[in-house]
């Protein structure tokens, strides 16, 4: 190969140099034209489905809390109507006395209304939002099948955990709807007794007999004795000899009783005569006569109280000796501790004549003539 052929070559070959750099393509008028036409198409082919989700969507939300106001309004008149319903029974059968006034406790019904409202507004609106979010969630296409499955287990694991809670919430609910007690009320719910003074979903507050305040968990209780619904009734034991004229006897109380029906307040209390029900037992030295009637719910004890204080002062004043408790023994000389003891013996003197006589002779020492 020749000289100018290597040359030639070597001169067609272009040599990079270090400055050179990478040409960048800059997009052109018409380029751009082409992206906004394409992005302008892509909106106008999905606008309408946008606009039917937003508007599927408000339509929902809409409806949903039209809704919510509506049912929670409706059950707000109907507390009410039940309240109003239940007033105006109360002071027609109580004709607008006093013991109608007592009879109508305003402070248990209204903490009953507002349990029963709450309970029933919270349900409604956890049902009617609830729906409406799952509506909201399949408006945007979105597979609610793992969501649901996922709820579902929380849902267990939570009621596994919480099992307590929510039976103490459900024996709320359905004590309160059942009206099984309410503020005022003494009941007995077996682990505590008392007075009730505020009753929620998951506890009740009673007031003890000494002033102490007991909060029993409403799933703890299994039953419940409540001395305030109805009437109550009260007791009482005459214990007097068994040789007292019974006719003087039943006389006497029957006075007592008819007297006291007709004392107030005690005619208020009493909703029934005292009834003298005959011997309850005959011993050999007493005999006791149950007396008993009907009271007001909570007032058996003062009935009580009030009826054995008056039957103490009749019977002291027709001469009837009231017996009662174990008779006692009458009482004895305490015995002579020393009466057991033999009397001293004159051997126990060493130095009397009978213990000398009695001593044992000494025999002689050996080679002793």
């Amino acid at each position: 190969m020749s000289l100018s052929a290597v040359l030639l070559a070597a001169g067609s070959t272009p040599t990079p140099t270090p400055s050179e750099s990478p040409t960048v393509s800059v997009p052109s008028l018409q380029d751009a034209q082409e992206s906004a036409t394409n992005a302008a198409s892509w909106v106008e082919q999905n606008w309408s489905t946008w606009l039917a989700i937003g508007l599927k969507v408000l339509l929902i939300m809409v409806i949903a809390t039209v809704l919510r106001f509506a049912v929670r309004r409706a059950i707000t008149k109907l507390i009410d109507r039940m309240n109003r319903a239940v007033q105006t029974s109360d002071g027609a059968a109580s004709g607008g006395t006093a013991l109608g006034s007592l009879l109508v406790n305003v402070e248990r019904r209204r903490q009953r209304s507002q349990a029963i409202g709450s309970v029933l507004r919270s349900v409604a609106s956890f049902i009617i939002l609830g729906t409406a979010a799952l509506m909201v969630l399949s408006a945007f296409q979105i597979n609610l099948a793992p969501l649901l499955a996922s709820a579902g287990v929380a849902g267990v694991a939570i009621g596994f955990g919480a099992r307590n809670l929510v039976t103490d919430f459900l024996s709320g609910v359905f004590m309160i709807l059942e009206d099984q007690y309410g503020v005022g009320d003494t009941i007995d719910a077996g682990v505590a007794s008392g007075e009730v003074i505020e009753v929620g979903l998951r506890v009740t507050k009673l007031r003890g007999d000494q002033g102490e305040i007991w909060y029993v968990r409403n799933g703890e209780v299994k039953r419940i004795g409540n001395l305030s619904q109805g009437w109550a009734t009260a007791g009482v034991d005459v214990t007097v000899r068994s040789d007292e004229d019974l006719d003087r006897l039943k006389a006497t109380l029957a006075e007592v009783g008819e007297q006291m029906s007709k004392e107030e307040p005690w005619n208020e209390m009493l909703w029934s005569p005292i009834e003298i029900l005959g011997l309850d037992s005959v011993l050999l030295d007493s005999m006791i006569i149950h007396l008993s009637a009907k009271t007001m719910p909570g007032k058996s004890l003062t009935v009580e109280r009030e009826l054995r204080w008056r039957v103490k002062r009749a019977l002291d004043a027709a001469g009837i000796r009231i017996m009662g408790g174990a008779t006692v023994a009458p009482e004895e000389e305490p015995e002579d501790p020393t009466a057991g003891m033999a009397a001293p013996s004159a051997y126990s003197n060493t130095g009397s004549p009978q213990a000398q006589a009695a001593t044992p002779l000494v025999a002689p020492p050996a080679g002793a003539k």
